[in-house]
């Protein structure tokens, strides 16, 4: 368990290559179908919008606004990440970075930049932490296994 408050962390390892984890973090229509539709272009500097259900409950707008701030092919993915509608910058950083390991990748995210003193980004912080366990192990996987 992760008792930083300012930030989740997920490792996961993925019975599949870096080059096929790679497509799935960088291409837009295998981003579109784990974690949300967007116009992702995997270029430093590159600002793009995803967008999803809103949950008016927890503040979240649904629209996300990210930026590709650095990569490593096959190795590294930085975004900065906000909601575009929250009264205040989020500004997250979310980081992943893949480990090749015997035949499959070790998958470590890092989203961090969570704010533990305000009650709506230490609310987002624990639906987020549920949401990226579930889509890493989950959703990854599916999308992987059904790549050629």
């Amino acid at each position: 368990m992760n008792d930083d408050l300012t930030t989740i962390k997920v490792d996961q390892f993925l019975a599949h290559p870096p080059a096929k984890v790679w497509r799935v973090l960088t291409e837009p229509d295998l981003i579109a179908k784990w974690l949300m539709p967007g116009d992702f272009r995997l270029e430093v500097g590159h600002r793009y919008t995803m967008e999803t259900r809103a949950i008016p409950a927890t503040g979240f707008s649904g629209l996300v606004r990210a930026e590709v701030l650095a990569f490593e092919p096959l190795r590294m993915l930085r975004i900065g990440w906000d909601d575009a509608a929250a009264p205040g910058k989020t500004g997250w950083t979310i980081t992943w970075t893949l480990v090749a390991e015997g035949r499959g990748t070790r998958l470590f995210l890092t989203h961090e930049g969570f704010d533990p003193d305000d009650p709506l980004q230490t609310q987002a912080r624990t639906i987020m932490g549920g949401g990226w366990r579930g889509m890493v192990t989950r959703r990854l996987g599916e999308i992987l296994a059904d790549l050629d």
